[in-house]
């Protein structure tokens, strides 16, 4: 990148610019102390490192890619996980059995198996596994799987059934810890090896779909007593273990139950979030505050109640948490399914959601929302290993991020929610420029550091 030269790279509502490179921009100097109008970046200002973007393979987003065309499958795969051409997506989601976004309830072990001897991956080797190994494929080195359960099986709950809450039985600790393990040698046998691990996805929601409700206590004793040891038992401490996996608003709560207590602690890298509640973007840095060490992992969010086509308010959702997560020590951030159908399935409880890409199974056609374009001002330029720096901001009508890749490009963000086209003007290192966004837009700015 030329010195004193800027890259813009621009979205907005009611043109053709999705992800679209405008003609450049120079840096002159701040000879007469520019006052007004400033969003000031400081990259000598540095918080915390990213670890990486990413979105989920579901069996529904596997099955529905299966039904396109190979060109379109194709398509799809390189849109997301292409580090040039795509979203430079270096984090794949999966579960661990079925959730919601599968084509029914189903186990890795028949029922009452408490030896696990009957312990096996088969269904997962129908279409999720090839899926997956195809994003790894085109990511490559940086490649990092993270997986998590809905449920444990029925047999082991409660309630007798996967779907519907239920807990986990306490005789059952020590088996279900082990089929974590096991998960992951076969995961890594089918040459997938297993990054990260959250304990449950949403531990506090009793939903009609593959569910299981840990209380705080319960999940940290869990991991203190049974999961943590079993991964350490078996050579596995290098798997990164995360808590909670539910909404943001009792996220400092479960993380000050588990990080507390120094016995589970040990084991817990970190604690992972949805948006469902709300933006509750403070909690987040309050987690940091209290426990530095731990990191921040947005592990899901979508826009509920089916396809949303042409939602140009589904992106700039996509756009305000992203800038609430990273601005408050999030470190990882990862999508929910990266494909649903036309319907926003599969899904085997009619739990229907929006994806940044909608396959139209029935025409082979492929759909690209404006979350897609949203995510992307964040992921292909926010690469694994840059590290958030300061930035300060004139007006809250734009929202904005800085962050300082390895290569020594400075990526800020600036995304307007209004719907009046806003100036602004960078200033770094005493040096300016004027820069205006439209109305519903979302720009990047790439320039080298100074």
């Amino acid at each position: 990148m030329q010195p004193n030269t800027i890259r813009i790279i621009q979205t907005a509502k009611d043109t053709g610019d999705r992800l679209a490179e405008l003609s450049p921009l120079s840096f002159v100097p701040d000879a007469n102390g520019q006052e007004n109008q400033l969003i000031n970046i400081y990259d000598d200002v540095e918080y915390q490192t990213i670890e990486g973007f990413g979105g989920a393979i579901t069996e529904a987003s596997a099955v529905t890619l299966a039904k396109l065309s190979a060109d379109k499958q194709a398509e799809v795969m390189k849109a997301y996980f292409d580090p040039v051409d795509g979203l430079g997506y270096t984090i794949v989601r999966s579960h661990i059995q079925s959730c919601d976004f599968s084509l029914g309830n189903y186990a890795y072990v028949q029922n009452n198996d408490e030896s696990l001897e009957t312990f096996n991956i088969d269904h997962d080797m129908k279409e999720l596994i090839p899926t997956i190994r195809k994003a790894a494929a085109h990511i490559g080195e940086d490649f990092r799987l993270f997986s998590s359960p809905w449920s444990p099986p029925p047999w082991m709950k409660t309630n007798g059934t996967m779907n519907g809450g239920g807990s986990l039985k306490p005789e059952y600790r020590a088996a279900w810890a082990e089929m974590y393990v096991k998960y992951i040698q076969a995961y890594e046998a089918a040459g997938l090896p297993v990054w990260a691990l959250s304990v449950q996805n949403e531990a506090k929601a009793v939903q009609i779909w593959d569910s299981c409700i840990y209380t705080a206590e319960e999940e940290k004793d869990f991991v203190r007593d049974y999961l943590g040891p079993a991964l350490e038992k078996a050579g596995m401490s290098h798997v990164k273990v995360m808590i909670w996996d539910h909404n943001r608003e009792r996220v400092y709560e479960r993380a000050k139950t588990a990080f507390t207590d120094e016995a589970a602690s040990k084991y817990i890298w970190g604690i992972c979030f949805h948006w469902y509640s709300g933006d509750h973007f403070e909690s987040l840095a309050a987690v940091h505050d209290k426990f530095p060490d731990k990191k921040l992992f947005f592990s899901e969010g979508c826009q509920e109640g089916g396809v949303h086509l042409g939602s140009w308010a589904t992106g700039e959702r996509y756009g305000h948490d992203l800038m609430g997560n990273l601005n408050n020590w999030t470190a990882a951030w990862t999508d929910w399914n990266v494909v649903l159908d036309e319907q926003g399935g599969p899904n085997h409880v009619g739990n229907f959601c929006d994806a940044p890409i909608i396959a139209d199974t029935t025409k082979n056609e492929v759909v690209y929302e404006s979350s897609y374009y949203y995510i992307g001002h964040f992921s292909k330029y926010i690469r694994p290993g840059a590290k958030r720096i300061a930035a300060s901001r004139y007006t809250e009508k734009l929202e904005t991020t800085a962050f300082k890749n390895g290569d020594g490009t400075i990526a800020t963000v600036v995304l307007n929610r209004t719907d009046s086209e806003i100036p602004y003007i960078v200033r770094y290192r005493d040096q300016l420029a004027h820069v205006t966004i439209p109305a519903h837009a979302i720009q990047t700015l790439l320039f080298a550091q100074g």
